[in-house]
């Protein structure tokens, strides 16, 4: 237990919170301490209603069960593995960035929490698109193909690929928007980090510069900062491992062996 909790602490502190909110309010609903229908958007309820709370839970609840185990464990192993890798790489040190980030591609989303995973994957992969990144049964490609490999891989599990498509289509207007057309094209930036985020403590700033363009978008992609040292495949295995761990326990899916089976 002390291993899965160093494991939890190392995890970047807004990963570590939406991680951690997309294991507990499905957990909420599995339990029924609050009914999922409670926690899924519902126009009128929010409108009519005042139901306020709904598009945060929305994009945090996923429907846990025997035949929808699987692909969540998978996401939630995508929200991991990319969402620290855009927090400790592209946006290191610059959390008011990723925040806003995170913040517009939810406004464009409200969804379930798939659509949202995906944008931020999506994100990752454009600004990392020439590594070469490894997929299930030992395939390589480019990881500029990455988010297109998932959807396909989610439909083949899942059934369907519209979260998924929604997905990539809100990250890949953040980029256009935040990268590709202003540096690239010679536009006018449409997208800032509002200043009053950089005023909070959690959000401060830690390296030099505010603005996410000071990162550099092609010294990103040519030199992906929190990718300089590529983890080994045992290290790799082992954070799938602690991913896996966590949500079978959480939800009480079974063995760890169970879950994987029903994605064959």
């Amino acid at each position: 237990m002390s291993d899965l909790g160093d494991w939890f602490k190392s995890v970047p502190f807004i990963t570590r919170y939406w991680f951690a909110g997309s294991i507990a309010v499905p957990l909420i609903g599995k339990l029924g301490l609050i009914s999922p229908v409670y926690l899924v958007l519902w126009p009128e309820a929010f409108i009519h209603k005042f139901q306020i709370w709904r598009p945060f839970t929305s994009t945090l609840y996923f429907p846990v069960g025997p035949g929808t185990g699987f692909l969540y464990l998978v996401n939630l192993y995508f929200l991991y593995q990319y969402s620290s890798r855009l927090e400790t790489g592209a946006f290191d040190g610059r959390p008011a960035d990723y925040m806003f980030m995170l913040f517009f591609n939810w406004i464009c989303i409200v969804l379930l929490m798939i659509p949202l995973i995906m944008s931020v994957l999506y994100v990752w992969a454009q600004l990392n698109r020439d590594m070469i990144v490894s997929f299930w049964f030992g395939t390589r490609f480019k990881a500029c193909y990455l988010p297109w490999v998932i959807l396909g891989f989610n439909y083949i599990i899942g059934g369907s690929v519209v979260n998924e498509l929604i997905g990539n289509l809100v990250g890949h207007l953040y980029f256009f928007l935040m990268f590709k057309y202003p540096m690239d094209l010679g536009g006018r930036s449409f997208l800032s980090t509002p200043q009053f985020l950089y005023s909070k403590e959690y959000f401060k700033t830690t390296t030099g510069g505010s603005q996410i363009d000071r990162v550099g978008y092609l010294g990103s992609v040519s030199h992906p900062p929190g990718d300089l040292c590529p983890r080994s495949r045992q290290e790799e295995e082992e954070e799938v491992a602690a991913v896996v761990t966590t949500g079978v326990k959480a939800f009480g899916l079974g063995t760890t062996e169970d879950v994987l089976l029903q994605g064959l």
